[in-house]
Parts: structure tokens; C-alpha cells; sequence
């Protein structure tokens, strides 16, 4: 079977099977790269596909177009899904990238600090005070809701007035990654800080918009939107051992729950993790932190001796 027409195949099953447009998108792009690395080498069929052919082309990966140990580890695992379907619908016998081994990767992830999000908040602060800006008074509760939800970028952008249940104190998010609605708990600062800004949205707006967070002419936040947001932040806040992402925020509100000592099951019901095993790894990375939790958290800290 030639390769083009596998790939084919492979795209029109993901999205018989649903899966989101975003997900069918990274299939396209990086399957549609190997597919022309393999003519550009003269692999035409699938047939022809072997364990070595796979390495070499991790390897141009690596050294031609620069990607790191997780992007590596990213176009091996679509690589794996494309080939086990290749072998469940019988035109491979198996799968030729099933042995080759994923690359060890120097896992870091950044969180944000104390002094971080303070910094942050303060700068806002200020510019509600001084200037009565409506951006700031939208960006300081932006921040509030990431870091008190750990909600991902999209999901933020699709918030609406009605998915806030402020008697009961919860938030229905919609994952664009499950598909699904999911209902989270808010903290009661969190609500306190939503109340206060619809009310002010209120003021702003004639007429309030169904999502919680729009531009100036009051129309909905795009993804680019915030993105470009924590861009301009950046520059100003100038912070040197953290990037100033949606992401890291997320990040940052999971670290928080892990070292707090929050079990496993809860922080992966709050992440929305669709995996334990997910949870499992950013517990494993932050969960070990035990000369700083103890010296935190040690009984003796609050004994005379």
C-alpha cells in the first residue's frame, strides 16, 4: 500500500473516530513529514517501512530541523498510533516503531514562585488604581482564575457568565481536549474575585457579554488574544527563570496541589487528566521535593527545645 494513501486512510478513521480538529491537525503535519521524508528516501509503500527507517528519520529530526527530546518522543508516539492502525486494519503484519526506544528527556518544567504571581498581580493592581484601564481590571482576573483553576488556555477562552454557579461555588468547564463538560470547585476568593469583575463588566458594557472574557468592544477573547496578553506581560514583568505562559500557570496551580499534599485521585480531578499516570509523573517530580517540604512543613518548627 503506498504511504500516501495510508495516511489518508489513518486521517479519515481518527476523524470517523471524532477526534478534535486540533489532534487531526498534528497527525497531518507530522505524519505528512515522515510520509515525504520516506519518498525523499525512496520508501514509498508501507511495506517497506522498517525500524531503521524510523530511527534515520528521528535522527534528520534531530539533526537537520533542530527538535528536542520531547518533540522527538511526540512524532514517535503518532508515528506508533499511524502504525498500529496499519496493523489492526492487516496491511502490516506489525509495527516497525513498536522497539524503537523513546529519547530520555531532561524534564524541567517551570512553575511560577510567590514572588512571581504577586509581582504580577501588583502590576495590575496598580494600573486599576492609577488608571481605571479596563485591561487590567480583565488581566488581574485572568491571572486569578488560572492560577486558583489551573483551567488550560482554550477552555478559559470558551468561559461563559453561565458556566459560574456562585451559590453553589463550582465552574463547569468545557475540555476541548475530552469534549466534554466538567464541573470544578472555586474557592471562595476565586468567586469573590468573578463576582466582582461581572460587576464591573456590568459598568463597563450596555449589555454583558455571555463569556466572561472579551477585548474592549466587548466581543470574546481569542486563544492569540491571551497569548499575546502574557506576551506584552512579559516584557514588563522581565522575569529571567520562568516563561510567562498560559501553561505554566497550569503548571504552577498542580505543583501547588502535589506539594500540599493533596492526594493523586484529586489533583488528576482537578487537572481533568484524562491518564493517572499523567498525575503520577508531576507527582513524582515535585512530590520528592523532601528537604524543602520538611523544612517547611517539620513538626519541630513549632516546639521549643
Amino acid at each position: 500500500m503506498l504511504l500516501k494513501f495510508a495516511l489518508q486512510d489513518f486521517i479519515d478513521d481518527r476523524e470517523f473516530k471524532n477526534l478534535s480538529p486540533k489532534t487531526i491537525i498534528g497527525y497531518k503535519d507530522i505524519l505528512g513529514q515522515f510520509v515525504n521524508y520516506c519518498n525523499d528516501n525512496e520508501v514509498v509503500n508501507v511495506q517497506d517501512i522498517t525500524q531503521n527507517t524510523i530511527k534515520k528519520y528521528l535522527m534528520y529530526c534531530k539533526n537537520d530541523l533542530g527538535n528536542n527530546p520531547t518533540s522527538l518522543n511526540h512524532k514517535l508516539n503518532r508515528l506508533n498510533a499511524f502504525l498500529n492502525y496499519l496493523v489492526e486494519i492487516e496491511v502490516l503484519d506489525k509495527n516497525p516503531a513498536k522497539k524503537v526506544q523513546r529519547v530520555k528527556e531532561d524534564i524541567r518544567i517551570e512553575v511560577f514562585t510567590d514572588y512571581h504571581i504577586k509581582q504580577m498581580l501588583n502590576y495590575y493592581r496598580r494600573i486599576k488604581q492609577r488608571e481605571k484601564a479596563f485591561y487590567a481590571y480583565r488581566d488581574y482576573s485572568i491571572i486569578v482564575t488560572f492560577i486558583s483553576t489551573g483551567i488550560r488556555l482554550s477552555e478559559l477562552c470558551s468561559l461563559k457568565w453561565s458556566d459560574i454557579n456562585f451559590k453553589d461555588k463550582s465552574i463547569s468547564i468545557y475540555s476541548t481536549k475530552a469534549r466534554k463538560n466538567e464541573t470544578i470547585p472555586a474557592t471562595d476568593k476565586l468567586i469573590k474575585e468573578l463576582a466582582s469583575y461581572k460587576v464591573y463588566c456590568e459598568q463597563e458594557f450596555q449589555k454583558l457579554n455571555s463569556h466572561v472574557y472579551t477585548n474592549r468592544l466587548n466581543q470574546p477573547l481569542t486563544t492569540n488574544a491571551v497569548q499575546n496578553v502574557f506576551k506584552r506581560l512579559a516584557k514588563v514583568m522581565n522575569f529571567k527563570d520562568v516563561r510567562l505562559t498560559a501553561h505554566t500557570f497550569r503548571h504552577s496551580f498542580c505543583q501547588r496541589c502535589i506539594q500540599s499534599g493533596m492526594s493523586t485521585f484529586a489533583v488528576q480531578r482537578l487537572m481533568r487528566h484524562s491518564s493517572i499516570k499523567m498525575t503520577e509523573k508531576y507527582a513524582a517530580m515535585w512530590g520528592n521535593d523532601l528537604r524543602e517540604q520538611n523544612e517547611k512543613h517539620n513538626p519541630l518548627n513549632e516546639l521549643e527545645i
